[in-house]
């Protein structure tokens, strides 16, 4: 009974989020997701877990978890103008965002190597650090194993890990338009998303919220069906491929994401998908699946946070350091603020959040920018962190 009261919660909440939304202003002008990470964090931390009425089943709600963004990214790629891609711009924003990581991590490693037992342990520490914040999860195992990290000490990382990000998770989703669009200058042809382009003109793709989503009305009905049919295509390829690719048994979460973008990127240039107008939206309702189903499983409670509170110390450090020196690196540069949140989410935060950063900037042709990069991260994340690891001890 739980399992079915679970996903009736998790898919039902995020569209009655989506209706009130269109009698309450006030949701539009927060964010739906501000609320479903509200919703979410109430249920994990306020109901007591013998509750009779409804007690989360956690199994189900990592399920819907890990399958909401593999559907997410085709439908929201297929929903993008694809010829507006710059590839230069790409990476020069990778760079930045990459070079502020990798300043501060280092800087980190001798700021508070003193407070911690011993500078070969920090150094590890530092190396998986570096992992994580230009690459993702899978980097952090594989630079686990290739420093020799002690088992407690990698489960603390795991544990600070959810802390930091998710507390930046917190900020972004409650701030991050706002201050990273004040600071830095408006990317070309959004200064106002609420129907007028940079010319003036009334755009009409941009012209209604997207929490007004209307995919299944009888004029888009058929299409919005091939649009998840051949999400659910892209998606099941993907997984086998990441399956297949992968030596222990778990998806290979690179070769998962590339396919997954590589394939939904082909797929819009079919002719019917060039015609698709909610392709974007039914990727934002998976989305908000995705934030209500985070939210549900970040349990303060289970936390250990008093365990090496320098670990804890130094990947914050790393966070609000990086996020300070990209800002500034993209003010030299004159890189647009939706750009510079996309590219810390998606190293910070790793690809999958990505979506989630386009919805909150209701800019849909960030997404295959913030892709690109977070792929790009996990490519280099390794050969980043093991490279660190020996500079250090290197150095001493």
């Amino acid at each position: 009974m739980n399992t079915i009261i679970t996903i009736v919660y998790l898919l039902g909440v995020p569209l009655l989020v989506m209706q009130l939304a269109k009698r309450w202003s006030w949701i539009e002008k927060i964010s739906p997701m501000t609320v479903l990470y509200l919703v979410g964090l109430a249920v994990a931390n306020l109901i007591p877990a013998d509750n009779a009425v409804f007690n989360v089943d956690l199994s189900a709600n990592t399920l819907f978890s890990n399958i909401a963004v593999p559907l997410a990214i085709p439908l929201m790629l297929m929903g993008c103008d694809m010829n507006n891609w710059q590839v230069g711009k790409a990476f020069k924003v990778f760079l930045s965002g990459l070079l502020s990581v990798l300043i501060v991590t280092i800087a980190g490693y001798f700021i508070f190597r003193n407070g911690y037992h011993d500078s070969k342990g920090f150094a590890q520490v530092c190396a998986v650090a570096t992992g994580i914040y230009t690459g993702g999860i899978p980097n952090m195992g594989a630079i686990k194993q290739a420093v020799s990290m002690p088992d407690a000490t990698y489960l603390y990382i795991t544990s600070y890990d959810l802390i930091v990000t998710g507390l930046y998770l917190v900020f972004v989703i409650f701030f991050g338009k706002t201050v990273f669009r004040k600071l830095l200058p408006a990317q070309r042809g959004i200064e106002n998303r609420k129907g007028k382009t940079e010319t003036g003109k009334q755009d009409t793709a941009d012209a209604e919220p997207n929490t007004k989503i209307k995919p299944f009305d009888r004029e888009h009905r058929g299409l919005s069906f091939l649009a998840i049919g051949i999400t659910l295509a892209i998606a099941a390829v993907s997984y086998v491929v990441s399956i297949w690719t992968s030596k222990d048994g778990e998806p290979n979460m690179t070769v998962l994401i590339l396919l997954l973008t590589t394939l939904a990127i082909g797929a819009s240039f079919l002719p019917p998908m060039k015609r698709q107008q909610h392709s974007f939206d039914l990727g934002l309702y998976c989305v908000y699946v995705f934030c209500l189903a985070i939210a549900t499983a970040c349990n303060i409670r289970e936390m250990d946070i008093a365990g090496s509170l320098p670990i804890l110390y130094y990947l914050g450090f790393i966070i609000l350091g990086s996020l300070f020196l990209q800002i500034l690196f993209a003010k030299m540069l004159k890189i647009d603020g939706d750009s510079v949140m996309v590219c810390s989410v998606a190293l910070i935060n790793s690809p999958p959040f990505v979506p989630l950063a386009a919805a909150l900037l209701d800019n849909k042709d960030i997404v295959i920018l913030g892709i690109t990069i977070g792929l790009l991260g996990y490519m280099l994340g390794n050969y980043l962190g093991i490279g660190i690891f020996h500079l250090l001890m290197s150095i001493g």
